[in-house]
């Protein structure tokens, strides 16, 4: 496999089958419009992608924040991605915040948002791009565009009614109201709140469990889960059919099997 990425605002740690992406940039609270957070995510897809001795990616943040979203200073002044005209500001936001959705959409492996702290607006929607989300239980979240006079240009009116239906989205993202960490999970936005203390121990350990599959079948059935949101009936299952041609035909399928009627461990070689 390959060496790490070289990353700017972010650090990446890989433990066995599980890459880790921090947020570093706690003096602007994790934004992603004023950094170089955009690149590092699209870079470390790109990479996890190539590399199939990656199984899980967990996304959290340093600091106080899992992610601010957008400098509102910068709103303010009109700088950045929000100066210039019309045609100015749609380029930046194509080029910019934009890459986040299209790269978490193409991640080919299990996604973990560990929320440790404010997820608000972009950071928010980035959090709901991932398959699972795990908050703190000081974490706090909302779909706050509308407060500032803007919509979710980064694609977060897309992933939030897939989540949890277009009524409650439609709520959340009208009223741009922010929840504690407990409304979340009652809502379904997040699978489970933890103490603060607790919060990667608990993202690593599901990650762990979620690396310990045969590393091919994981990724196809991730693949399969989000050709499913578009695809019709028949066209899905064509493609069930062929990928689970392609698992019956595997080692790991055969250690899997024996493991079980021997009652062992399996021991997966990705192949």
């Amino acid at each position: 496999m390959s060496q790490l990425p070289q990353l700017q605002d972010a650090l990446l740690q890989l433990d066995g089958r599980v890459a880790t992406l921090t947020f570093h940039r706690d003096d602007v609270r994790n934004e992603l419009t004023g950094t170089k957070l955009v690149d590092d995510i699209e870079t470390t897809v790109n990479w996890i992608n190539a590399n199939d001795a990656v199984s899980v990616l967990i996304m959290t943040g340093a600091g106080k924040a899992f992610s601010a979203g957008g400098n509102v200073k910068h709103m303010l002044q009109r700088e950045g991605t929000f100066g210039g005209d019309v045609y100015a500001v749609q380029k930046q936001y194509r080029e910019g915040i934009q890459r986040i959705p299209l790269a978490m959409h193409k991640l080919e492996v299990p996604s973990i948002a560990a929320i440790n702290g404010a997820a608000i607006g972009a950071g928010f929607d980035l959090a709901c791009m991932c398959d699972i989300r795990i908050a703190a239980s000081s974490s706090i979240m909302g779909e706050t565009f509308v407060n500032m006079g803007i919509i979710p240009g980064d694609g977060g009116a897309w992933f939030l009614q897939r989540l949890i239906g277009y009524q409650r989205a439609a709520e959340l993202t009208f009223s741009g109201r922010v929840l504690n960490a407990e409304e979340a999970r009652t809502l379904g936005i997040v699978l489970e709140v933890t103490e603060d203390a607790a919060l990667l121990e608990r993202a690593q350990a599901l990650a762990t469990s979620f690396a310990a599959k045969p590393p091919q079948a994981l990724r196809m059935t991730k693949r399969l889960m989000k050709s499913a949101q578009r695809q019709e009936l028949a066209d899905f299952l064509e493609q069930c059919a062929v990928f689970q041609g392609i698992c019956h035909n595997t080692a790991d399928h055969l250690e899997a099997v024996g493991a079980f009627i021997e009652k062992r461990t399996p021991q997966f070689s990705g192949n």
